[in-house]
This record gives structure tokens, sequence and C-alpha cells, in this order.
């Protein structure tokens, strides 16, 4: 392969829908809201996405076979006054600089395409500590978006993310710009060492408020529940092995 392919898999009508970004990112934030979308929601698969810039490797499934690995969109539309979505949903981002460039060129223009209106790239927001409060951080095109989502609770700090977004969220924010479409980015407050399905929790009730669609949290609030038991472990272990005394929240950045 040495070129980026996408395949169509259906043509579907959609009214001035809405794109929704959740590729794998810090927590997995963003990749955990967006395949909860799908599978809550129900929605169909339309294009499917191959490129040499994913990492070279397939993935192996339960029953011993294998797939390439891709990133996909899927379509749903709205009922009951609700918008219509796309949702890129994937296995991996780009590996290299030009393909995040090439890749999230390729998404815009299948937004284009279909006449996008708004784009929420979906991701999270590192810390380095343990978070007790969620909470979700955004970044807009325009200072009227920005108004906007702080209306939805969203929180904006000035010069943070410190270091910038970086991949496919951020390029959709700086390129959607560049061709004039409105991008939001949300992000789900996570220290950014495991995948952390409660700052994803956050980040689709906010999301999911914006857009006004009821999406079942169930799944997603389960699997909150048992990783919080796992971080209290870690949390544990911590204070046993530290020569002072815990007294408040420890900055744990070593665990990987």
């Amino acid at each position: 392969m040495k070129e980026t392919l996408v395949f169509r898999i259906k043509d579907v009508d959609l009214t001035d829908p809405i794109m929704i970004e959740g590729l794998p990112g810090v927590g997995h934030v963003g990749k955990l809201v967006a395949d909860h979308m799908v599978e809550e929601l129900h929605a169909e698969k339309i294009i499917e996405i191959y490129s040499p810039h994913f990492p070279p490797q397939v993935m192996v499934k339960e029953d011993g076979t294998i797939k390439q690995v891709k990133n996909e969109i899927y379509a749903r539309r709205g009922q009951n006054g609700e918008p219509d979505l796309l949702i890129i949903i994937g296995d991996y981002q780009s590996a290299t600089n030009e393909g995040h460039y090439e890749l999230t060129s390729i998404f815009l223009d299948i937004a284009e395409s279909y006449k996008v209106r708004r784009i929420y790239a979906l991701g999270g927001y590192g810390t380095g500590q343990f978070v007790d409060k969620s909470s979700v951080m955004g970044a807009a095109t325009s200072i009227e978006l920005v108004e906007e989502m702080k209306t939805q609770g969203v929180l904006f700090q000035e010069n943070e993310p410190g270091g910038g977004i970086i991949g496919v969220s951020g390029l959709l924010l700086g390129l959607g710009a560049l061709r004039g479409l409105d991008v939001i980015c949300l992000m789900g407050v996570t220290s950014g060492y495991l995948v952390d399905p409660k700052a994803a929790s956050e980040v689709l009730r906010v999301l999911s408020g914006i857009l006004g669609i009821e999406v079942g949290m169930h799944a997603l609030e389960e699997r909150a529940k048992e990783m919080e038991k796992i971080i209290g472990k870690l949390q544990e272990m911590e204070r046993a092995q530290s020569p002072f005394e815990a007294g408040g929240d420890e900055d744990l950045r070593y665990i990987g």
C-alpha cells in the first residue's frame, strides 16, 4: 500500500450533519465516547479508510482471524429533531506527521462533501495526576463558539493545554478553521496514565447535552466504576511505598 485508500461502503442522505471525531489519544477518552455512541445509537458504517501511515500491524480477533487496522466513519440519521451525525472512529491515529495532515484533510473533505455544519473533536487533557472530579476543557475556532460552549459547562483556561493539541483533534481545529468550518475540541480531564471511562462519561454527558440527544450511559459508567477500583489500588500501593506520610493528592507522574 503506497497511498491512503478511502472505500465508500454506502451512500446516505444526511441533512446538515454534525461530525464527531473520537480516535485513540490521551486516556482513550475520545475513542471511548465515539465507540460508545456508534454502538448505543446503532449508527451504520459508510466509509473505511486504510493508510500506510498507520502502524504496520493487523488486529487479531477473538476467533483467531485478523483485520487490517483502519479508520471508519459511521452515519446516524437524527430522530425527533435530533441532528444527523457522522462519527469517526478507528484503531489508531497516524504514526507520521505527514499522515496526520493527509488523514485530517481526508476527514475534512468528507465533511464538506456532506455539508457538515459543525465538527466536535473529542480527546483527553492529561494532568499527570489522578483526577477525583471529572470536567471538560475546550478549544474552538472562534470566540463565539467559546462563549457558546461556556454555557454548556465547558472550561476554557488561558494558554491551556500548555503544549497545544496534537494529532487529528488539533489539526481538525487548525485546518478546519482555514476552510471556514466551525470546530470545537472537547477534552475530558484525565490523569493520562490509564484508559479513562470516567472522563469519557463526562465528555459524553456534555456532548449529548449540546446535541440534544439521548445516549445510554450505563456501559461507560460501569467501566468507570471498575477503573476507579483499579486507581484506588494504585493509590494504596503508592502510599504504602512512599517514605512520607500520605496527605492530599500525590503526583504520580512516573506511572506509565
